[in-house]
């Protein structure tokens, strides 16, 4: 996804070099060049504009007030010949100051900054989004059952069937595979140790000669190819 941004000064030259810039960055969406923060007011009051590369000493409306008097603020990156207005520029939150003479790599770095601010809130918002399971169904003997999640402690398969071992009351079978099982649940709280078992990882208090040891008397194995992943969450990788 681009970032769609606006280049704004009131000098021609400098307008369009920012502007060639910003065109040479494959993530980035030049959506108009203006010449004045009246020009670029228009713009915002009909587009979405997540940028602005400001220029803050212009005629009128000089670039510090116009940021001022947004009430929604795109990200900043100031353009100036200036460097007094620094400090006033970062108490707006400007991502980045750039001095002229303004150099493509200056563009690039200022820009990498507010993507790199985009990426980590749009990866928080699809986070705080998720669904949070906490229990399944599954089919056992014509009945759909539900089971908790925090009550599983581990699920063996059993040929064409699982067995999924809870912490009270008798194990549910049911006509699944362990990898289609293994797909529902969060892989934070259960890990696949062996090609016959999934475990509760919270659940693990024993280990005993390469195996999960449940209530003194159940011993699961660690498969050869699942070991360097157990490994990771033994030492709390």
């Amino acid at each position: 996804m681009k970032i769609s941004c606006i280049a704004i000064d009131d000098e021609p030259l400098a307008v369009k070099k920012i502007a060639a810039y910003i065109q040479k960055i494959p993530f980035l969406e030049l959506v108009a060049e203006c010449r004045s923060a009246f020009e670029a007011m228009e713009i915002l009051n009909t587009s979405k504009v997540q940028l602005l590369f400001i220029d803050i000493n212009m005629p009128d409306f000089n670039g510090m007030d116009f940021i001022k008097s947004l009430t929604e603020r795109p990200y900043v990156v100031f353009t100036t010949a200036y460097s007094e207005y620094a400090v006033e520029g970062f108490e707006v939150e400007a991502v980045d100051y750039l001095l002229k003479p303004i150099t493509f790599s200056n563009v690039l770095k200022a820009a990498n900054k507010v993507k790199n601010i985009v990426d980590l809130k749009t990866n928080n918002q699809k986070e705080s989004t998720k669904t949070i399971v906490d229990h399944l169904f599954v089919k056992s003997k014509y009945k759909l059952i539900r089971i908790e999640l925090d009550q599983i402690k581990y699920i063996e398969s059993q040929h064409e069937y699982i067995k999924i071992h809870l912490s009270s009351g008798e194990p549910v079978s049911t006509q699944l595979s362990l990898k289609s099982i293994e797909e529902k649940l969060p892989s934070d709280k259960f890990m696949r140790v062996h090609r016959s078992y999934i475990v509760k990882l919270g659940r693990i208090t024993v280990m005993e000669r390469n195996r999960i040891v449940f209530d003194g008397k159940v011993f699961i194995p660690i498969g050869e190819q699942y070991k360097d992943k157990f490994q990771k969450f033994i030492d709390g990788a």
